[in-house]
């Protein structure tokens, strides 16, 4: 990268030479002989590195240090490996041999690095590399970091019964109380846990998401709490988990419903008091991670059948946030569709377009067995197969869909018990992905938005071959004879 550098001293042989190094490893020097300049330009936030002088007329370089800390507090930057904030830009302070100590103050006070006089033009090399290296690798985080907030920042709606909801996960997440999400798949979950992250004081630290259903026990085991060197055949070295990882900040503990119970009694124990052992481990690990869960299974039946553990269910609902499905929040529906619409845009997918009032009344009418989801799949499709600037209701192939619309339920027959319901509607989602993917298992779980493996042990849960039928099915007249 080229990068435009402020170059502050109050020295003119020092500077020419600092202005012949810069543009001779092809960056743009910029220079200021008082600190009152100095500050000036660097308030004018242009440059990507600054070289500062501690001696300098007006204004010292501590005090330039202390003032442009304190004006970009709010923005300053995190070096996660040294836990280390930096000012922006980043200030390389310029000190003699004999102040040393003042230049350690410096960099307590946010400088990224110090030269002292004389230096080689070699060092000053090496040390203006790794600083715009810094810079480099910061940026991409920022951009990372942009690209999840716009997948996950917009809560879209206001529904009634969903603003109550979202009002308690708002008042719970200034605490490190542990909250649990409960509702159907698809109803923007791990969307709600991250909101909750990012009003929470934990928000510069790292949010990360483990899905418990998504692996065996053992491999979930090592997911969360990491292994010690030699603690199993391949284990090389000493590998962090996921708790490890998000330090400081919050684990998402997806699907806890699924969680085995062997595991559940020992997330317990960190939940008790933030202490556990690595796999193969013999030294207490202490964390400060705050717990969020989610499940769209009934925790209450899960406890009555013996596969959750009732203190863990206690110990994870300090909070408890319910989503609600869509189809009872069917007016947040034109606005989520417009989310999903302009989301596509941005991605490329599809130059600006709309939903005819005919598509749109097409969306209210369906029933939203997958909920928001499978709103935003269905979308997404529309976008990727009309080319039309305005979508009709023949765009959205909901008529390809397993399930009733609204009409259709009310003149059919009866709706049968909601668990019996659920379940006969989740089966005919995983069908009908199978059949529309030529009975693919990995590409109808990218359709579905779900874990290769996690799609299979749905199919053995809910008894759904794998294959497509050899023959075809009985009639209902055949089954009843």
């Amino acid at each position: 990268m080229r990068a435009k550098i402020l170059i502050v001293d109050d020295d003119r042989d020092i500077l020419l030479g600092l202005e012949n190094r810069i543009t001779w490893m092809g960056h743009e020097p910029v220079s200021a002989d008082n600190g009152k300049d100095a500050l000036r330009l660097i308030e004018q936030g242009e440059f990507d590195l600054v070289l500062l002088d501690l001696e300098l007329p007006f204004l010292s370089g501590l005090e330039i240090l202390e003032r442009v800390r304190a004006s970009s507090h709010s923005e300053q930057r995190i070096e996660r490996a040294t836990n280390t904030a930096y000012t922006t830009p980043l200030i390389v302070i310029l000190t003699a041999f004999g102040t040393i100590e003042r230049a350690v103050h410096a960099m307590q006070l946010g400088a990224f690095d110090f030269l002292a006089k004389p230096f080689s033009a070699d060092h000053l090399t090496v040390v203006v590399q790794k600083a715009l290296t810094t810079v480099a690798l910061q940026r991409q985080v920022d951009v990372l970091r942009q690209e999840v907030d716009d997948r996950y920042e917009h809560l879209v709606g206001a529904n009634a019964k969903m603003a109550v909801q979202l009002t308690i996960a708002k008042q719970a997440s200034t605490s490190d109380v542990t909250v649990l999400l409960l509702g159907e798949t698809g109803t923007g979950k791990e969307v709600v846990a991250r909101a909750i992250h990012r009003w929470s004081p934990r928000r510069s630290k790292p949010f990360v998401a483990v899905n418990c259903a998504s692996l065996p026990e053992q491999l979930l085991e090592n997911e969360l709490f990491g292994h010690e060197k030699g603690s199993f055949t391949g284990a090389v070295k000493r590998e962090p988990g996921k708790i490890e990882v998000a330090e400081g900040g919050t684990v998402f503990l997806d699907e806890i419903g699924d969680m085995p119970l062997l595991l559940q009694s020992r997330l317990l124990r960190v939940l008790q008091d933030q202490t556990f052992y690595r796999v193969g481990g013999t030294q207490p690990v202490h964390t400060n991670v705050r717990f969020i869960a989610a499940t769209n299974k009934d925790i209450r039946r899960a406890i009555q059948q013996g596969t959750f553990r009732e203190d863990l269910y206690y110990r994870l609902a300090v909070i408890t946030v319910t989503l609600t499905p869509l189809r009872e929040r069917m007016d947040d529906v034109p606005a989520l569709a417009q989310h999903f619409l302009n989301r596509g845009v941005r991605m490329g997918i599809h130059r600006p377009c709309t939903l005819s009032a005919q598509a749109l009344q097409a969306l209210q009418q369906y029933q939203w067995p997958g909920n928001i989801r499978e709103l935003e799949n269905v979308l997404t499709r529309a976008l990727i197969l009309c080319p039309e600037d305005i979508l009709e209701p023949a765009c959205l192939h909901l008529s390809d869909a397993p399930f009733p619309s609204t009409t259709d339920t009310e003149t059919g027959t009866p709706l049968r018990l909601y668990h019996e319901s659920v379940e006969a509607y989740s089966r005919k989602i995983i069908e009908a992905a199978l059949r529309r993917n030529g009975w693919n298992q990995t590409r109808a779980a990218e359709e579905l938005g779900l874990q290769r493996t996690y799609l299979t042990k749905l199919l053995r849960q809910k008894d759904i071959p794998g294959r497509a039928p050899t023959g075809p099915a009985p009639s209902s007249d055949d089954d009843t004879q």
